[in-house]
């Protein structure tokens, strides 16, 4: 059974970088087909996808975040990050990492599908202005 774990700051001042890792453990990164995956949920919103990273190590951005953010992964250690630059208050959200077998493009798809994706259990993060 696959888990998935992030682990990153829970607070970052706006403008600098927020740095987030998905650790992945009961299957491997590099598996076809599937898709690894950034999502976000700031208080009172919806979920929203914020990047992704295919098995062949391809990276995938919505276009609001694509000149901010970066997702990476690392087949040694079986993990996937994520990196969001200049980042503001509008950044606080929960973040959640997801493999998914195909690549959605919006937060409400991956709800929608919810029981049908694994997630790890979120991580808050706050951005101090």
């Amino acid at each position: 059974q696959v888990q998935l774990q992030e682990s990153g700051p829970g607070l970052v001042n706006a403008s600098q970088t927020l740095s987030l890792t998905c650790t992945v453990s009961g299957a491997s990164i590099t598996t076809r087909h599937y898709y690894w995956v950034w999502l976000r949920q700031p208080p009172g919103k919806e979920l929203e996808w914020v990047g992704a990273v295919a098995y062949s190590g391809s990276p995938y951005y919505p276009p609001a975040l694509r000149s901010r953010a970066s997702c990476s992964s690392d087949e040694s250690k079986n993990l996937f990050t994520l990196q969001l630059r200049s980042v503001t208050p509008e950044d606080t959200a929960v973040y959640f990492c997801v493999r998914s077998p195909r690549l959605y493009y919006s937060g409400p798809d991956y709800e929608t599908r919810r029981s049908e994706l694994d997630w790890g259990q979120g991580t808050q993060v706050t951005v101090a202005s």
